[in-house]
């Protein structure tokens, strides 16, 4: 009957409203008068006109004061204060009406009992109605959830989670001994220590955790604690994005690698940012990859005159143009291995500012397209930087990579060779400062292997690590982008920056923890819903272990996150000398002399696995 109910169009429930308060209204008043006289009321002839057309006084005054408009399932201290003003004008007029058409008045008491009467019977009505509805609710199989958190916070999604469909609120879980075995809002507080217990006997299938102002680090160890329950875990965001500071179950998601691998928040220098950018003429080059799009954005953000998009990917090019879509922004489709079209771009812009972010990036692609890579990576970084030369472009910064320290790859010595171009030009040069940031991977750039644990683990696995021990360093992309702007802003021509990427993360720990936080479990953990996590060897040129540093150790900068390395540039003639020998080996297509030209201008660069590229000898 109350599906039905539910079912009906709303101008058919309003009716259906409308017609009990008009027998409450009518029943009230009789009430009233049999109060009043301390037994059952037989009303006179005018009387009982008074009390039967009573509606018609009723209704247009509570329709006036918005009881028809309001939801029954999300009643609340405001929809009672409205049902008690709408009261007290119905009993106001209805008393004057009353007095005027009987014939002999009607006590003044039986107003003001009137009036207690239907502020009572029809507060109650929609009470009950609420519960029942709510009641109708939790047999339509709401989730059963527990709230982390007695806090404000948590306090405030449990009063919100009150008038979900989704969501049936059976207690909080708090740390907090003091808290613990209490009652807040009707709700006990639970321990963390008897968790399992809990979530067995009320059926509970997803805990949300409800601490916005928690710290990555705090996030973790409530993560580890539940982990091993295999439900879900949603989690409110930031105190930061949350509008007004006032929660909503709509703010809830699921909880993700990225808020447990991110870093809390620290602000950046204002100063800095703007430094390089500020009514300035920027160029990013691979303006359409994961670095680069961001890069856009914030600079876009930062107040400079023009933005060069400067990209040879025509997809990607045109969704960040249409994203920034501001007429600052010029969209350019141009490889940076062709000089004359960088050439043009800087004469017809004239560039003050480049973040060089253009590269392939992507370790085993380029480890079997050798040519592209070294030819795309060195020539072009080298085209890049003779041409904000020539064009007396102010600030170049290279993005660079860890893979450059020591590489066992390709891709990682071509970037080497990038750096060793700045450093080296830098040195000759004084009109244009080159400077190079390095850090490690980025969180879901098209190279990280989040991504890829996503899909595997959507797929039901199993979900690939090349090694057991292998470590990375992680960093959000809005993070690590704030940081190289900042960088570049701190350098001195010649000088590398480095990120502070924090402590490198086990890979196969963190597939295992991807796992969890989907809701399933590593298969051999002797429970249901298990996803293998396959080890399937080291690929071709990776690193067991990123690093950071060149040398031995690193120097601090006026900011906590950014250090700088000291190194030896190599003298340009040397290097062009090395550099005309490379690019003879690519014309010939000799493989080997590739190699032998690369290990002499990278001398730590040691590759694991002999290197490979179908099309070359």
């Amino acid at each position: 009957m109350i599906t039905t109910f539910l079912k009906l169009p709303r101008a058919k429930k309003q009716l259906i409203v409308l017609v009990v308060d008009s027998f409450l209204v009518i029943l009230s008043v009789f009430l009233s008068f049999s109060l009043r006289l301390g037994q059952f009321y037989s009303p006179t002839i005018d009387i009982f006109f008074t009390i039967i057309f009573s509606p018609l006084i009723a209704v247009p005054i509570f329709s006036f004061f918005g009881l028809y408009k309001s939801v029954f399932r999300f009643i609340g201290l405001n929809s009672i204060t409205r049902v008690f003003n709408a009261s007290v004008a119905y009993s106001f007029i209805w008393g004057i009406a009353a007095y005027l058409l009987s014939d002999y008045g009607i006590p003044r008491s039986v107003v003001v009992i009137n009036l207690i009467l239907i502020f009572f019977t029809i507060t109650s009505t929609r009470l009950f109605a609420r519960f029942i509805l709510l009641d109708e609710r939790s047999s339509n199989e709401r989730i059963n959830v527990l709230v982390y958190g007695a806090g404000s916070a948590g306090r405030q999604l449990v009063n919100a989670l009150e008038f979900s469909d989704k969501y049936k609120t059976h207690g909080f879980i708090d740390d907090n001994k003091d808290l613990v075995g209490n009652l807040i809002g009707g709700k006990k507080v639970f321990s963390l220590e008897l968790i399992e217990k809990i979530i067995s006997t009320l059926n509970i299938t997803e805990i949300l955790i409800a601490i916005p102002s928690a710290t990555i680090e705090t996030r973790n160890k409530i993560f580890e604690s539940l982990s091993h329950l295999g439900i879900r875990i949603k989690a409110l965001p930031g105190v930061s994005e949350i509008a007004d500071g006032k929660v909503n179950y709509f703010d809830l998601k699921d909880i993700s690698i990225e808020d447990l691998l991110g870093r809390d928040l620290i602000l950046p220098k204002d100063d800095l940012l703007k430094k390089d950018i500020e009514n300035k003429v920027v160029m990013i080059t691979g303006a359409g990859g994961s670095i680069g799009s961001e890069l856009s954005r914030q600079i876009l953000s930062l107040g400079a005159e023009k933005i060069i998009l400067y990209e040879h990917n025509e997809s990607a090019l045109y969704m960040i143009n249409k994203e920034l879509n501001n007429p600052k922004v010029f969209p350019i489709i141009g490889s940076i291995t062709d000089i004359d079209r960088l050439k043009n771009v800087c004469s017809k812009f004239k560039i003050e500012t480049i973040y060089h972010s253009a590269a392939y990036k992507h370790v085993p692609m380029v480890e079997s397209n050798i040519y592209s890579g070294v030819y795309n990576n060195i020539f072009g970084t080298l085209n890049c930087v003779e041409v904000a030369i020539n064009f007396n472009v102010k600030s170049f910064i290279l993005i660079s990579t860890d893979k450059a320290v020591r590489p066992t790859n390709i891709m990682g010595a071509t970037k080497r060779i990038s750096e060793l171009i700045l450093q080296s030009k830098a040195v000759s040069n004084k009109k244009t400062k080159f400077s190079m940031v390095r850090f490690g991977n980025v969180l879901n750039s098209s190279g990280s292997v989040i991504p890829l644990f996503k899909e595997q683990i959507k797929k039901g696995g199993p979900v690939t690590v090349t090694h057991k021990d292998i470590t990375r360093y992680f960093m959000t992309i809005p993070e690590a982008v704030e940081l190289v702007i900042q960088a570049g802003a701190i350098a001195k021509s010649g000088e590398v920056c480095i990120l502070d990427m924090g402590k490198p993360v086990n890979i196969y720990q963190l597939a295992e923890k991807m796992i969890r936080l989907s809701g399933f479990f590593p298969r051999g953990n002797q429970k249901k819903d298990g996803i293998e996590v396959q080890v399937t060897g080291l690929r071709p040129g990776e690193k067991l272990f990123e690093e950071l540093l060149i040398g031995a150790r690193s120097l601090k900068t006026e900011h906590e996150m950014i250090f700088k390395e000291k190194e030896n540039p190599i003298d340009w003639s040397l290097l062009k000398k090395e550099l005309d020998e490379l690019r003879k080996a690519l014309k010939n297509n000799d493989i080997n002399l590739i190699k032998k030209n690369i290990q002499r201008i990278v001398p730590d660069y040691t590759p694991e696995k002999e290197i490979f590229d179908s099309t070359l000898q």
